[in-house]
């Protein structure tokens, strides 16, 4: 006699389960951000002074969410606090190219994107330093548009090849980004990242440790004492850094090869910039984007 089959209560459940984890594993691979982003939400430092950060009226936490809670200073945790912005980054990439007056030179860059949920439109000013922490060289970001040019051919191929800003993402340098604030995004409104990108052509090939520190992301500033022979206090600015190791071999270099290495950190460093333009009354003049070598010199960590 032929039996039918019954799934019993629990084959039901088990199937459901299955179910349910293949569907969700589907829907993340849809919703997924992109692998190779890394998210830096802004984060309080011991220097930070008194008050939340982002508690300005209308803030929003990195995800939107005006309902979540700021991040906290330990000291004294009262407004008004500071703002800090929003940054994501890829790992740095490098390309080949011919810069003027140089020849062919193998350029590292950093391709990323800011956001503004602190709740009012903020200039961005970057500082971007490259150090390598094996060698104790320092790296100026520079301006040099054949190699921009070069960069938003391989991350936007919207974009028209003498107009880097012309694509989808608008890929901004360290001057023009500068120039308009960043616009705020809300939890029930668009999210308005400004993507950019940090070069440097000097990097040495020996290195295989490097950070990169971001300044401009925050308002923050701590002031320390003067550094002989000056008798002015040293202004010291809320910067991100972050960490990298090279893998392979320096004379086969490739960009997928320089890795990122957690976490990222919130610390303050000194600036060549005056108290006045750092605190935001008057953003500072925006430095030549005529091609000129930045020379590697000693820095401080």
């Amino acid at each position: 006699m032929r039996q039918s089959f019954k799934p019993s209560r629990s084959t039901w459940i088990l199937a459901g389960v299955i179910l349910s984890a293949v569907s969700a594993a589907f829907s993340g691979l849809a919703l997924a951000d992109n692998p190779n982003e890394k998210k830096v939400a802004p984060g309080a430092s011991p220097l930070d002074p008194p008050g939340d950060i982002n508690s300005a009226a209308n803030a929003a936490d990195a995800t939107g969410d005006k309902e979540a809670k700021p991040a906290i200073n330990p000291r004294n945790p009262t407004p008004p606090g500071i703002w800090v912005l929003d940054f994501k980054f890829n790992d740095p990439r490098i390309v080949k190219v011919d810069i003027p007056g140089r020849g062919q030179r193998v350029c590292w860059y950093l391709k990323y994107s800011v956001a503004n949920y602190t709740g009012e439109p903020r200039y961005f000013l970057p500082e971007f330093e490259l150090k390598t922490q094996d060698r104790g060289t320092i790296h100026k970001d520079q301006i040099l548009p054949k190699a921009q040019r070069a960069i938003v051919k391989l991350e936007d191929p919207t974009a028209d090849a003498d107009d880097p800003e012309s694509g989808y993402l608008r890929i901004r340098n360290s001057v023009t980004i500068a120039r308009e604030p960043i616009p705020v995004s809300t939890k029930n409104g668009p999210t308005k990242p400004i993507h950019g990108v940090a070069i440097w052509d000097d990097v040495d090939p020996d290195a295989a440790k490097y950070s990169i520190f971001i300044t401009g992301l925050s308002n923050g500033i701590a002031l320390a004492d003067p550094i002989p022979p000056s008798k002015e206090p040293t202004v010291r600015r809320k910067t991100l850094q972050i960490n990298f190791k090279r893998l392979g071999d320096k004379y086969n270099l490739k960009s997928e090869e320089i890795r990122f290495v957690p976490p990222a950190q919130w610390i303050y460093r000194a600036t060549d910039l005056q108290l006045g333009a750092v605190a935001g009354i008057t953003p500072p003049a925006a430095p030549s984007a005529q091609e000129k070598p930045a020379a590697p010199g000693q820095g401080q960590p």
